[in-house]
């Protein structure tokens, strides 16, 4: 059976560079500093965007508007840091992270580094926005209707499961910041998160939603937010599977980023 995912770039590239570049410490480090950047700087935006608006839009938001306004600035956040760290790496998002190690792209401990880090930036950047604005807005956090919890979940996987397809169907070179891949990601995220956020945040996103949460000391819905996005990446993945086969050298390099001083 020929190698796929990681195990493909190593055998294209030889297992001593593999070794050298890819395991590298340094590289490893690069990595988990670009994930907290993205990851931190999504919560940033989203809660500190929901703080000014409660705190200086001058009149009542609507939801729908609310929705709006915050998918619009977490996208183009996602757009810009896509853009500049997409090389190194740009999950920014634990699902994502999942969805590339279940196709053989990264080994589970860096997945299970990945999402500390992750969890850990969300929590930093909804801090950063509270330490400005205090809980204004609700800091964005993502809240199922009452008694609609599974509802909630089931929404999630959905949501999240077309956004994993997309860029496991996307992220096919060298990069994960191709021309088209983060517009892409951005479109869809504010397209799904306006439509989705009246209804429960649309976080496709457990870190985005573990931030919030944390900073403003409730965790009892967050379940929501892990059980959903993590079902619909590993829907995904079969889907992307079944449509495009195993992952190849290319799509590894893709989710593991470039190592410095190679192409």
């Amino acid at each position: 059976m020929a190698p796929y995912g990681q195990a493909a770039l190593s055998q294209q590239i030889g297992p001593d560079r593999f070794n050298a570049d890819w395991k590298n410490p340094q590289h490893r480090a690069r990595r988990l500093v670009s994930e907290f950047i993205g990851t931190a700087g999504l919560t940033f935006v989203l809660s500190g965007g929901a703080a000014i608006l409660a705190l200086y839009a001058g009149a009542p938001v609507h939801p729908f508007q609310a929705a709006f306004i915050l998918s619009a600035v977490s996208a183009l956040w996602l757009v810009a840091a896509v853009y500049f760290l997409g090389d190194i790496s740009a999950h920014f998002n634990p699902a994502m992270t999942f969805a590339f190690t279940l196709r053989g792209d990264m080994g589970w401990p860096m997945c299970a580094t990945y999402v500390v880090v992750q969890l850990i930036a969300g929590v930093a950047g909804s801090m950063l926005a509270r330490g400005f604005f205090g809980i204004e807005g609700n800091l964005a956090a993502t809240q199922p209707p009452p008694g609609l919890a599974l509802h909630a979940a089931a929404f999630e996987a959905v949501l999240t499961f077309g956004m994993v397809l997309m860029v496991l169907s996307m992220a096919n070179g060298p990069k994960l910041n191709g021309q088209f891949i983060p517009i892409a990601v951005g479109a869809y995220v504010m397209s799904l998160g306006t439509m989705g956020g009246p209804f429960q945040g649309a976080a496709m996103n457990p870190a985005r939603a573990f931030g919030p949460d944390v900073a403003r000391g409730d965790l009892s819905t967050w379940w929501v937010y892990v059980v959903g996005p993590l079902s619909g990446a590993l829907i995904a993945v079969l889907v992307a599977r079944f449509l495009r086969g195993p992952a190849k050298a290319q799509e590894a390099q893709a989710a593991m980023g470039t190592p410095l001083g190679r192409e």
